[in-house]
């Protein structure tokens, strides 16, 4: 098969031939249709996490069909449309999965980190990491919810807040683009945050009830004048940005943090212990969570923008996307 590898931490994309891979016990192979391309495929290029077993194939936005069982696998069928997300598995015996936190198993399966992943023609995939995938959504639409798209998601659902309240999305990009469709569908009064105008009627074509410019206007003080928000969603990787815009929480609000800057996020203390602020974040999903997420989709109509590619072109597509020229997912699929 062809697929697209780092040989070492901090080397190329390369596109190689390999051998086709044959599915272990509990595991199934996936004849791959779509694969997104996301910021975190990052941690295998550059080898962001101890004991990455190079050479890797990133990507955790997999979509395809199953093409063959390996022992032991129960609920899952050859032809079957199926995903595989960043979580691609867990171990059931560390203490976090005894506690039913699996996302947080010490020996879990990170999908195109700690085993090859979907920038190929196929892969292999744990069993209890895969997601079904319904018909209604096309392969290049539901890979880039099988990440962006439930991190967001689970976001706004661990918030907690009530509908009808402003929530604000700060960042109309990747996953911004997603999570204003999701609150609005949700019934939240939905405010966007970006720099410049050149997005506000994207913001507001997707459902956002009011655009600031935050180059423009001062965020915190819009926000304010509502009576601030709800819950603020910070979907970027600008530390300085974040740490400001906790301001603009109302009292008891929830900050939900989803990009991962380098620097440091700070809140000061008075707003956690006198207007009970909470910081939090969110990030994937478990394959059940996953599933809900691409229900609501297929229900409520909500589609990530995308930009297809072939495999071949995955080396420079992803170069694009560091340079923030994706508009807003890249998405690589194989013509069968």
């Amino acid at each position: 098969m062809r697929a697209v590898h780092v040989a070492q931490a901090g080397g190329p994309l390369e596109l190689v031939e390999k051998p086709l891979p044959v599915p272990g016990p509990n595991e199934v192979r996936i004849a791959v249709e779509a694969c997104g391309l996301c910021h975190s495929d990052t941690v295998a290029k550059e080898g962001y996490l101890p004991g990455i077993p190079y050479p890797i194939i990133p990507g955790h936005e997999v979509v395809g069909i199953i093409d063959q069982l390996g022992d032991g696998v129960t609920g899952w069928s050859i032809g079957q449309r199926v995903g595989v997300g960043w979580y691609g598995g867990y171990c059931s015996r560390c203490e976090p999965c005894r506690r039913g936190q699996f996302k947080r198993c010490r020996n879990r399966a990170l999908t195109g980190v700690t085993r090859d992943g979907g920038y190929a023609e196929a892969m292999t995939a744990r069993a209890e990491g895969l997601v079904a995938i319904p018909d209604a959504l096309s392969a290049a639409d539901a890979a880039p919810l099988l990440c962006a798209g439930v991190s967001t998601f689970n976001a706004l659902a661990r918030s907690k807040i009530r509908p009808g309240r402003t929530v604000a999305i700060q960042g109309v990009g990747g996953l911004g683009h997603l999570a204003i469709q999701f609150a609005a569908r949700m019934g939240y009064r939905v405010v966007a945050i970006d720099k410049g105008q050149e997005r506000a009627p994207l913001a507001l074509s997707l459902g956002a009830h009011q655009y600031i410019d935050a180059s423009a206007e001062d965020a915190v003080a819009a926000l304010q004048k509502r009576g601030g928000a709800a819950a603020i969603f910070a979907l970027h990787d600008h530390a300085p940005s974040i740490s400001a815009i906790v301001a603009g929480l109302a009292q008891d609000g929830v900050m939900m943090v989803l990009g991962v800057p380098e620097q440091p996020v700070f809140v000061h203390a008075r707003a956690l212990l006198e207007d009970g602020i909470v910081m939090a974040g969110s990030a994937g999903g478990t394959s059940i969570e996953t599933e809900e997420t691409i229900d609501f989709c297929s229900l409520w109509n909500v589609r990530p923008m995308i930009e297809q590619v072939a495999l071949a072109d995955i080396p420079t597509a992803f170069a694009r996307m560091k340079k923030g020229e994706a508009r807003f997912r890249f998405v690589m699929t194989n013509k069968r």
